[in-house]
This record gives C-alpha cells, sequence and structure tokens, in this order.
C-alpha cells in the first residue's frame, strides 16, 4: 500500500505537528515500523521486514520512507525512493509511507512519539537492520528511542561483531529478551529489545547505487 500524500510542513517548536497519516490503525494492533531511506529499496529491506512480520506475530509493517536521514548524503526523490519501496513491499501487511513528511519529522524519536499520539492503544516495534544497531549511538535521542518502544534487531551480513559491541547493546543490555520471546515483544513495555538470527541477505542500497553509477545510469 503506497501512501503518496501532501507536501512536507514545517514543524512547529521544533515538534513535528501531526497530520493524516494516510493509514489506519487500530487499537490493539501489534504494529512493525521500519524506517530507512530506501534509496534504493532492494530484497534485503523485503527480507528484514517479512522477518519482523513473521517472527514477532505482527499485524502490519510500516516502511517509513523518510525524507532525508540526517547521516546519509542527499537522497534521491522522495516519489522515487517511495515506488522503490514499493516494489518491494508485497502483500496488504506491509506499507509504505511517507507519514514522516506529512507530520515533519526528521528524527525517529520524533516520529515515534507522534504516532504513538496519534494511535493509543496500538503496539508499536520499531525494526532496524543489526547495521543500524552498531551506529544506533549516533542517532537524535538514541536511548529516548529505546524508551518510546520495544526493538526488532533483524541480523544483517558484517554486522555480528559490532552488534554486540555496539554502545546500545551494552547500554540496555539487561532489557534484552531471548529470540524465543519474539512474539511477546510488542506487548512488552519499552525499554526492551531482541536480536533476531536469520540466514543473511547480501543486498546493498550502496553497492546497487555503485553499480548503477558505474553503468552510467
Amino acid at each position: 500500500m503506497w501512501s503518496a500524500g501532501p507536501a512536507p510542513r514545517r514543524p512547529v517548536g521544533g515538534r513535528p505537528r501531526l497530520l493524516r497519516p494516510g493509514f489506519f490503525l487500530a487499537r490493539g494492533q501489534k504494529i512493525g515500523l521500519f524506517g530507512g531511506s530506501f534509496d534504493p529499496a532492494h530484497d534485503g529491506h523485503a527480507h528484514v521486514a517479512r522477518t519482523a512480520l513473521r517472527r514477532l506475530g505482527l499485524d502490519r509493517v510500516i516502511w517509513l520512507v523518510s525524507p532525508q536521514n540526517p547521516l546519509k548524503p542527499r537522497s534521491a526523490d522522495l516519489k522515487q525512493r517511495m515506488a522503490s519501496a514499493a516494489r518491494f513491499a508485497h502483500g496488504p501487511s506491509m506499507i509504505v509511507s511517507n507519514v514522516e513528511t506529512r507530520i515533519g519529522s526528521a528524527y525517529t524519536v520524533d516520529t515515534l512519539r507522534a504516532l504513538k499520539a496519534r494511535f493509543p492503544g496500538v503496539h508499536f516495534v520499531w525494526i532496524m537492520g543489526a547495521d543500524n544497531l552498531s551506529s544506533l549511538h549516533h542517532w537524535r535521542g538514541w536511548t529516548q528511542i529505546v524508551h518510546e518502544a520495544p526493538v526488532a534487531v533483524i541480523a544483517r551480513p558484517g554486522s555480528a561483531i559490532k552488534s554486540r559491541l555496539a554502545p546500545a547493546t551494552v547500554r540496555f543490555s539487561r532489557y534484552r529478551l531471548h529470540s524465543r520471546q519474539a512474539r511477546l515483544l510488542a506487548l512488552t513495555p519499552a525499554p526492551s529489545w531482541l536480536y533476531i538470527r536469520v540466514p543473511l541477505n547480501f543486498s546493498s542500497s550502496s553497492a546497487i547505487r555503485a553499480k548503477l553509477g558505474q553503468s552510467g545510469r
């Protein structure tokens, strides 16, 4: 489901203004939030989303296509990245959304707070690949993110050692659940998180961009 939506609006007082998100969520649902630039989206993203949906017993996974990741170079056009994500987010359980652009949010912590305020009673889980766990401490308000929603970390190539030594792993080690408890994560109060080991998918946005650049496309 591709949610297009209006042009972005500036946040008020440094906090995002909540607008119509472009999707409906019901109380009691377990919803995964999978944020990223998706520049471009690839099968590795779909692998993470499908794994979270299945292992966590989620009702939906929302692909949050970011306006612009503050930690990365300038991304491609938002519409282009939305379309790219839509090519891989297959099925009614996957929603592709530009809600961060709609609410004027550039930071995950603000997005989480806005969605929780808009959908009280919904059980949100933040989904990330293990490569993002190793750099989570660079995100604005990273400790608040972990306190806002449970976090599911999905294994990604080359991230096993880095994720084990990551500041976020060390800081929140006592809140880690066993992977056998995956279906309980969405209902477990934050801070709580777990690491899910799965067969690795080696697709990479940076590798795809490099290949496209070499081909002159």
